[in-house]
Parts: C-alpha cells; structure tokens; sequence
C-alpha cells in the first residue's frame, strides 16, 4: 500500500515540517532541505491533528482516531508527554480536534463522544462549577426549507438566528438549574421565572413519545392558570416580538404600514 499523508504542519519558527502518513508514523522534514530528520512513532490509528505550540519551536502535539495525544519535541524527535482517552465502559474516544491557549500551557481536545478534554496547568476548580453534560435543547431538531428555500425551524417556523436563546439540558434532554442557564448569552440578566423552561412531549422520527424542552413559560399563562399550547404558545410570543421590532422601524421611517400590520404571518 503506497502511504497517503493525513495531515500536515509546521512548527513555529517554520524550520521543520511534520507529516502524519497513514502507516500511523509521523515524520518530521527539515523544511529547507527536504531532508528527513525523524520518524516518531507511538499511534495506532491514522492521525489527523497536528498542533503547534503557539511560542516554543520545539514542541508539537498530535492527537489521533486511536484516542492517544502526543507532545512531541520536534528538534530531538522525542516523545516529551503522552496521555490516552479512555472512557469507562466504552473503550477509548477518538480524538477530532486540538487547540492550544495563547499562552502555551493549557490545550483542550474535542472527542468522537462529544467531550471536551482540557489538558494544563494548575488546578480544575475553576470547571467544576459547570455541569458534566450540556447541549442546547435545539442541538438537535429537524430544519426544513420555506418556498424561498431559506431555512427554518421545523416547530416554531422561525429562521434559526431569530429563535429566542436556547436552554441548557443534559444528555436525556432535562433543564438544568436557572444558575447554569444564565450562562447562556442573551440570558445573562433573565428573571428567574424566564429561565425556567417548559416541557412538553414531542414524537421522534421513530415513533417514540419522549419528553423534551419545548420553549419558555411565560408569566401571563401561569397567572391565568390556563393549560398553555406550548408550539402557538411560542410562535404568537416571537411573532409579537417581531411585530413589534418592524412597526418601531417603520414608525421612525414614517412610511410603510404601522405597528407590522404589513408583516408577513406563519400558519
């Protein structure tokens, strides 16, 4: 089988080139020369990260489908720190993607499980006050094309970059507490009784019957004690937003028709 390189990089200072070649061994090139200085090897699977140090030209960090990250040192051809993803109960994650901090001492990874490992020095106190699992209740809802072929929220009819901002949830699709929804941006300064979402029971494409984050619960329904209609619920409370952001704009043009008569309104 004739190698195929995967990936490639240069070091800082642009002196030696590293290539990743799917016989799992990476080869490091005097980049003036051509010539071939090192090959280091220690991964078992095809590698397609490879990450300079942001200021020190001798160090490079690779990180492959095997679930093992590197640190090499380029100039010696030499394995300076090696750590490997193992996940309990799954076998190793493999990893898709690596980034180093500005400043050189920290380097966070992203997996095929959908963790985010972050690598440094110093303590992790600072993470822990964050949940183990958070995903936007809108990861994962089907998008569908109007007769513009724009795209759309298939439930609330609305544009994506127009939706309110999303909540936080867990893997199962359960809010997490209004402390943790604050960190989303747009909900920094929400009253609290805006940060709680409302649940509803929503079919999957299989014919499952799951419950999930629907959207906001809004203090007009629990005042009046009434059953709210969780999808016209959402779309009446967006559409008077936008109607109300289009009549301003065309009351300080003074033309047009008022208070967005004229909009366009969604089934």
């Amino acid at each position: 089988m004739k190698p195929k390189v995967t990936m490639i990089a240069w070091n800082q200072n642009d002196n030696y080139v590293v290539t990743a070649v799917n016989n799992h061994l990476l080869k490091v090139w005097n980049s003036c020369t051509g010539q071939l200085l090192h090959d280091l090897v220690g991964h078992a699977d095809e590698v397609f990260v490879l990450e300079t140090h942001p200021f020190d030209s001798r160090i490079m960090l690779s990180a492959g489908h095997d679930g093992n990250i590197f640190i090499w040192d380029v100039t010696k051809g030499t394995k300076t720190k090696h750590y490997f993803n193992m996940i309990e109960g799954q076998g190793h994650g493999a990893v898709f993607d690596c980034k180093f901090s500005p400043d050189g001492q920290h380097f966070a990874c992203t997996d095929s499980h959908g963790h985010l490992l972050i690598f440094g020095f110093g303590c992790s106190r600072p993470y822990e006050k964050i949940p183990d699992q958070m995903f936007f209740h809108t990861d994962y809802r089907p998008l569908i094309r109007d007769s513009n072929n724009y795209v759309l929220d298939e439930q609330t009819q609305q544009a994506p970059h127009l939706m309110p901002p999303p909540f936080l949830v867990d893997v199962d699709g359960n809010p997490h507490p209004t402390k943790y929804q604050r960190l989303v941006p747009g909900r920094e300064n929400c009253a609290d009784e805006h940060l709680i979402p409302q649940l509803g029971y929503v079919a999957t494409s299989d014919g499952e019957v799951v419950e999930q984050v629907i959207g906001q619960q809004t203090v007009d329904q629990d005042e009046q004690g009434l059953e709210p209609s969780i999808l016209d619920g959402m779309i009446r409370q967006l559409q008077l937003q936008q109607d109300q952001r289009i009549g301003a704009d065309q009351e300080s043009a003074s033309s047009g028709p008022q208070n967005g008569e004229g909009t366009p309104r969604r089934g």
